[in-house]
């Protein structure tokens, strides 16, 4: 069969065919050594999304925990909020039972005062009904009224100015009679309303006792952790410490500005205590609370976790409310809330000695004071104590914690 001519338009469409089939072959061959690159690619590129993803949920954690250390309570600090709650309350419950006690003693005297006057109106009474008896008699009698009439004018003018006489003296003896029966029911109504408040004031100091008994509750609670819980227990060692810590910045800084205060200058390097003042007196203080020590000066062993702290003073058993007095005469430089010690009373003894007092209920002296030897300056209390009422006593010297036992006396 013979084939017709080739056009011109039939052979270029023929030629443009074949160079795009030729191009198609050319970037095919080309993306061949990409396509392999992107093979032997993948698992890398797996690893990495892995790895990246992996470090995502790390970052995430990581900030989770972060997070929850900001939101986790420190337990001093919680502690602390619970035994500021519980002195307010227990402030408020010793209010308000001054106030019952004052109501109480208000009543009693408005009760004196009613039996007084109920006396002396059952007596103003019997009074009342003899002149009424005695005016009745003469009136049924009729033996006033000749007297009245008689021609004796100086008779009648007397008896007219006994008759007289007699009203006033009924007169008086109602006008009495009123008063009293006025006051009577003035103390009576009285002494209801002081009852009224009397129940009203036992049912607050009822409720605020509720609120102590819970706060107390509370502290007791996390006490118990503290005691039972290794995490709780080594928690609250590591603020402990580190409220120690502060205590001896805060000491060093005290120590510098009495030492301005003073113009004396700071010492250049560690000496022996000096045997002068409050020196002079090392083994023969006196205790500053009755009771024997319970926790020592020094390292401490915990028997049951086997933390190891380290005490600057000593624990001094004594019941809430034993009188804490001043070992030696001296100057009151600090008191106040300071965290891990409760109330905390400092005083300076010159020389650079001072005195620590803590876990205070009641603090009996104010900042800037002088105190007297053996002076009464506060009450043993629980106040940021972990094991019930006590005081914690410290001697310091240039700043540095002494063994609080070498400078009391000894006890037989």
């Amino acid at each position: 069969m013979r084939r017709g001519p080739v056009t011109p338009q039939g052979g270029a469409r023929s030629q443009r065919r074949r160079w795009a089939v030729i191009v198609v072959l050319l970037i095919a061959l080309t993306d061949l050594p990409v396509l392999a690159q992107q093979r032997r690619d993948d698992p890398i590129q797996s690893e990495r999304r892995k790895l990246e993803q992996t470090q995502k949920q790390l970052r995430e954690e990581r900030e989770k925990a972060a997070d929850a250390r900001r939101r986790e309570t420190s337990l001093l600090a919680e502690l602390e909020k619970i035994d500021h709650r519980l002195a307010d309350k227990q402030r408020d419950v010793a209010r308000l039972d001054g106030r019952v006690q004052r109501v109480q003693a208000e009543i009693q005297g408005l009760r004196a005062e009613i039996r007084k006057l109920e006396t002396s109106r059952g007596g103003q009474q019997d009074a009342l009904a003899r002149r009424l008896r005695t005016i009745y008699k003469i009136h049924n009698q009729g033996a006033a009224l000749p007297l009245i009439l008689a021609e004796d004018a100086v008779r009648r003018a007397a008896v007219i100015r006994q008759l007289g006489s007699l009203a006033a003296l009924d007169a008086r003896l109602i006008r009495e009679y009123r008063l009293t029966s006025d006051h009577l029911a003035d103390r009576k109504g009285r002494e209801e309303a002081r009852q009224h408040e009397l129940a009203a004031l036992g049912a607050e100091a009822k409720r605020e006792q509720a609120e102590v008994d819970v706060e107390a509750g509370r502290r007791r609670v996390l006490l118990a952790r503290v005691r039972d819980e290794r995490a709780y227990h080594e928690r609250m060692v590591g603020e402990l410490t580190e409220a120690s810590r502060r205590l001896e910045a805060f000491m060093r800084d005290l120590q510098a500005k009495q030492r301005r205060l003073a113009k004396i200058p700071p010492p250049r390097a560690p000496k022996d205590t000096p045997s002068v003042g409050f020196g002079e007196l090392r083994g023969r203080l006196p205790w500053p609370a009755n009771g024997r020590v319970l926790t020592a000066f020094g390292p401490q062993v915990h028997p049951r976790f086997g933390t190891k702290t380290f005490r600057n003073g000593v624990d001094i058993e004594a019941s809430e409310g034993t009188d804490v007095a001043a070992v030696y005469a001296g100057h009151v430089v600090y008191t106040g809330w300071f965290k891990g010690y409760g109330n905390l009373i400092i005083l300076d003894h010159g020389h650079e000695y001072y005195t620590l007092y803590a876990h205070v209920a009641e603090i009996l002296v104010k900042e800037g004071e002088d105190v007297r030897h053996a002076q009464r300056i506060g009450t043993v209390g629980d106040t940021g104590s972990l094991a019930g009422p006590r005081l914690y006593f410290e001697v310091r010297y240039q700043g540095k914690p002494q063994d609080p036992e070498h400078w009391l006396r000894q006890r037989s």
